[in-house]
């Protein structure tokens, strides 16, 4: 009873000084806590994004930390399995995150919901780039991170008055985030479609802006970045719980490597853990020995690079100016100097492209021998300034081909035809028996064979009308 009436003391002090009461104070006073529903939908493109084993959902993860502590929250990943209920009434809120090739199913699933009167938040990059579009589907667009409404968000659901969007003000520095509770994912009862690959973040925003990019307007043009000692206690909580020393973990940052500095310095602790790990990383400093040899030391397997293009005009087009084709080949070398596998992303479709373009990409992932050689056909995605640049000219707003599989649109230079004809023989040249061997050879035999084996059967059998 004291405890009680200290709690509403406490809620009519902080009502009379005209401050908001916590959320503490705002939780206690509800009757029973109420249930959330988040859900990870799974996409339906033809070119199987979503199928076999799939990463852990860091950000709808980290939606059930938070909001774990003050409701009650259900958490399914309709890509490992879980069933989508039809039926909603066991929860007050639906919660559900959305990339553009997913939209229309998260859209489906937040119509359901929102016909049976439930509070509908949809997230994620899709209705941050889109929100006039999500608004017409939801309660509420939580736009970019939630990390920097989750006050204002949690207030308004505890009292039932609902915004349209909430959109922070000012991004909060990832001192304050809260580590990830990766117990959602791990106690499903199809946990064992996730990846071992434990997704961890040190890093969030992009100064580099790209054209095609969504980052910058999800995540902010400035570079935020955790402390350190934060990002080494999280691998060890990991290695307790493994009750091993060798946990491989993936960086889901965008540009881990933007603070030279940071990043060598984060690498250093890293070393002395004994981890495994991999990340995407942008060419800004590759081409220094000193980084590549550092990220050998504390544990790299592979680093995932955005070449795009071997075209200086399309580069320039794409204000990819960290990119330079002069340190191409150095950056490669390097990496591999260190036994640290590269995985190259290429893309295909820009209006300067044409026929030779194929066949520099090819000569380049085979002379530098690319591990892992990953092609994708040019994608205006909504929202960004190359969809505003390209919006007349795209083939359709079908959201579900929106996977950087499809073709868009055609090429000033090169026809449409010509373009897929090209396409789908540079993936099979690549991946032929032959070629996989003379770009593997006297690499440890590890899991990036098996991918190349897997896309030895892939490629023979695309054909140009899987990409229309």
């Amino acid at each position: 009873m004291l405890a009680d009436d200290l709690q509403t003391a406490e809620s009519t002090a902080s009502r009379s000084n005209g401050a908001a009461p916590s959320l503490e104070i705002l939780a206690a006073e509800q009757k029973s806590r109420k249930k959330w529903l988040l859900v990870q939908p799974r996409s339906q493109t033809s070119m199987m994004v979503d199928s076999g084993t799939v990463s852990m959902p860091l950000n709808l993860i980290m939606v059930a930390t938070l909001a774990s502590k003050f409701f009650d929250v259900t958490f399914l990943d309709e890509r490992t399995g879980d069933t989508i209920p039809q039926d909603f009434s066991g929860y007050d809120v639906v919660a559900i995150t959305s990339r553009t090739l997913n939209a229309k199913n998260a859209y489906s699933i937040a119509d359901r919901a929102k016909a049976q009167g439930k509070i509908v938040l949809l997230g994620g990059v899709h209705p941050t780039m889109l929100r006039d579009e999500a608004t017409s589907h939801c309660t509420s667009v939580i736009y970019g991170e939630i990390e920097s409404v989750w006050e204002e968000l949690a207030t308004d659901i505890f009292r039932g008055k609902m915004k349209s969007i909430y959109k922070a003000s000012e991004l909060k520095p990832m001192t304050a985030m809260t580590p990830p509770d990766f117990s959602f994912a791990l106690n499903s009862p199809h946990a064992k479609k996730y990846s071992q690959l434990i997704p961890i973040l040190a890093t969030k925003g992009c100064p580099v802006g790209c054209s095609f990019c969504t980052t910058p307007t999800v995540y902010g043009k400035s570079f935020r970045y955790r402390e350190m000692e934060l990002v080494l206690d999280e691998m060890r909580s990991h290695q307790e719980r493994l009750g091993k020393q060798l946990v491989r973990f993936s960086f889901m940052d965008d540009n881990i490597s933007f603070r030279p500095q940071y990043f060598t310095e984060l690498l250093e602790g890293m070393e002395k853990l004994g981890v495994r790990w991999n990340a995407n990383i942008s060419m800004n400093f590759l081409h220094k020995p000193e980084v590549a040899e550092i990220a050998g030391r504390s544990g790299c397997d592979l680093m995932s690079i955005g070449f795009e293009s071997l075209n200086p005009d399309i580069l320039k087009s794409m204000n990819k100016g960290s990119n330079r084709l002069q340190n191409y080949s150095n950056v490669v070398s390097n990496l591999h100097k260190h036994k640290i596998a590269i995985q190259g992303y290429f893309m295909f479709g820009f209006d300067d492209d044409n026929e030779k373009s194929f066949q520099a990409t090819y000569d380049f992932i085979m002379e530098n021998r690319i591990e892992f050689p990953v092609f994708s056909l040019v994608t205006p995605f909504p929202g960004t300034p190359y969809f505003e640049e390209m919006k007349d000219r795209v083939r359709h707003l079908d959201w579900d081909k929106y996977d950087t599989y499809h073709y868009m649109f055609e090429p000033k230079k090169i026809s449409g035809e010509k373009l897929l004809e090209n396409f789908i023989k540079l993936q099979r040249e690549v991946y032929k028996g032959r070629a996989i061997m003379q770009r593997m050879q006297g690499k440890p035999l590890n899991w990036v064979w098996f991918v190349n084996f897997l896309m030895n059967r892939f490629t023979r059998k695309l054909t140009p009308e899987i990409y229309l």
